[in-house]
């Protein structure tokens, strides 16, 4: 029960903004419902190949940034289906480019960057994707409380107070 969906976008498709191939398959219409889609929470994880070289952060690479905007638009269920385990998610970094107020700082000597954005953006990224993840839970047929464990867990996941609010 915790196998991990990768699904992998080739540079030439994120530069040409090009997710048909996946819409294929995990388009709105094409989702099951019922236990099928319940099995589907929390275990897909995106990736981009093509950028290894890339010495930048995907957030700070604009073709990345364009694409995921583009696929975040179409296939708002980015809250239902990715892993929001660390290490394995890509959720995050996912989130970061669809952020206008993301900025970064690399520290002299250090190989890690601070990332900041407005707290306020990221709370309304969330609260807007949950209205789609909320739809998608319905149609998988999950009772109340599973629905609210995996919004405590987005919450958390991205730094949010219990109730969606910004923590201060």
């Amino acid at each position: 029960m915790d196998d991990l969906a990768f699904y992998q976008f080739s540079r030439g498709k994120v530069e040409r903004c090009d997710f048909r191939h996946f819409l294929s398959i995990y388009g709105p219409e094409k989702l099951p419902s019922g236990r099928r889609l319940r099995e589907m929470v929390d275990r897909m994880v995106f990736c981009i190949e093509g950028y290894d070289d890339d010495p930048r952060e995907i957030h700070a690479i604009p073709e990345i940034r364009r694409f995921y905007n583009a696929f975040h638009g179409a296939w708002p269920y980015w809250l239902y289906f990715c892993s929001l385990k660390e290490g394995g998610g890509t959720l995050k970094a996912m989130a970061f480019c669809c952020l206008s107020s993301l900025t970064e700082m690399k520290m002299d000597g250090q190989d890690a960057v601070a990332i900041t954005y407005d707290p306020v953006e990221m709370r309304d990224f969330v609260r807007d994707d949950l209205v789609p993840m909320k739809r998608l839970c319905a149609q998988a047929e999950l009772f109340e409380d599973r629905i609210e464990q995996r919004t405590r867990a987005i919450y958390e996941y991205f730094g949010l107070a219990a109730d969606g609010s910004v923590r201060g």
